[in-house]
């Protein structure tokens, strides 16, 4: 004996004309052709084998078999029904979880998270810090900011939200500041350069901006992270190569100085997210980080 279900749309039709006992309410209600459902109850009788409704009058009688499948029919659609209010409320009331470095965590997202938690108070920001670990394939992770090239990944959504502009910095604490400070971007050649092993390429990059061979400069004190990167920057210990949002506020305090400017990469900072897990969360989210990388320092 065959214990596959019947087609769906023959249960549903069957499961709104039992509850409401008529069949123009059930059309109206799954919004079709009062044809439509007479045609789904006569396929699920088919399927079945058994009559569902006779004639009484000018309306249906459910059967003995039509009431059982009725009582069975209805609290499955209702438990459904139940469920998918529940998933549906537990996805909105969920954290929507961002990972990002720590770089990009500390120096640029948390001096405005107060903004951006005013702004979108109903997503409910989580965030996640990592280096070069974060994949927003694995569970557990909403979405990934970060600075990357293209191509995109197949698999995900990317919101591309400004180009990379990077460039070296100094603190008017480093002893090489006054020599340096109105020196060519040349004159960086001869100076032991701060840099970070989680972006090597971060230095000849900018070098090959400026016509400067990358075989002329001169690696000092590396870092693991960037973070830590610019904490030494900061504290006057030598040039470094820096994206322009992580530095602005120091630029502003007058903690660092960027006397070569910056250039645009090939990379991007964007927000990956994948295409699976499409969220309308992710696209406000994405519209806002927009709008704050394009405001004018103040």
């Amino acid at each position: 004996m065959s214990r596959d279900l019947p087609p769906l749309n023959a249960l549903r039709a069957f499961e709104a004309t039992a509850r409401l006992n008529s069949v123009s309410q059930a059309a109206e209600q799954l919004h079709v052709t009062h044809g439509a459902v007479s045609r789904q109850l006569k396929v699920l009788e088919e399927h079945l084998g058994v009559s569902l409704f006779v004639k009484e009058g000018r309306g249906l009688k459910l059967t003995d078999a039509g009431v059982r499948l009725r009582d069975a029919s209805g609290e499955a659609f209702e438990r459904l029904r139940d469920v998918c209010a529940e998933l549906t409320q537990s996805s909105v009331d969920a954290p929507f979880v961002l990972g990002c470095s720590g770089s990009l965590l500390a120096r640029w997202l948390i001096p405005r998270l107060g903004r951006l938690n005013a702004d979108l108070p109903d997503l409910r920001l989580h965030l996640s810090a990592g280096d070069g670990d974060l994949d927003p394939r694995r569970p557990g992770l909403d979405a990934l900011l970060v600075f990357a090239e293209p191509p995109w990944p197949a698999d995900m959504q990317v919101y591309e939200l400004a180009s990379e502009r990077i460039g070296p910095v100094m603190s008017p604490r480093f002893s090489g500041y006054e020599r340096l400070r109105q020196a060519p971007a040349s004159a960086l050649c001869g100076e032991a350069l701060l840099h970070t092993t989680s972006r090597p390429q971060a230095w000849p990059s900018w070098a090959q901006q400026y016509g400067i061979a990358s075989a002329a400069l001169k690696h000092g004190q590396g870092f693991e992270h960037l973070y830590y990167l610019l904490e030494a920057a900061v504290a006057g210990l030598g040039v470094a190569i820096a994206p322009e949002p992580l530095v602005a506020e120091d630029l502003r305090a007058g903690r660092l100085v960027a006397p070569w400017g910056f250039s645009e990469t090939p990379a991007h900072l964007a927000l990956w997210l994948p295409k699976r897990a499409a969220d309308g969360r992710a696209r406000q989210l994405a519209q806002w980080l927009k709008a704050e990388l394009s405001r004018q320092p103040v």
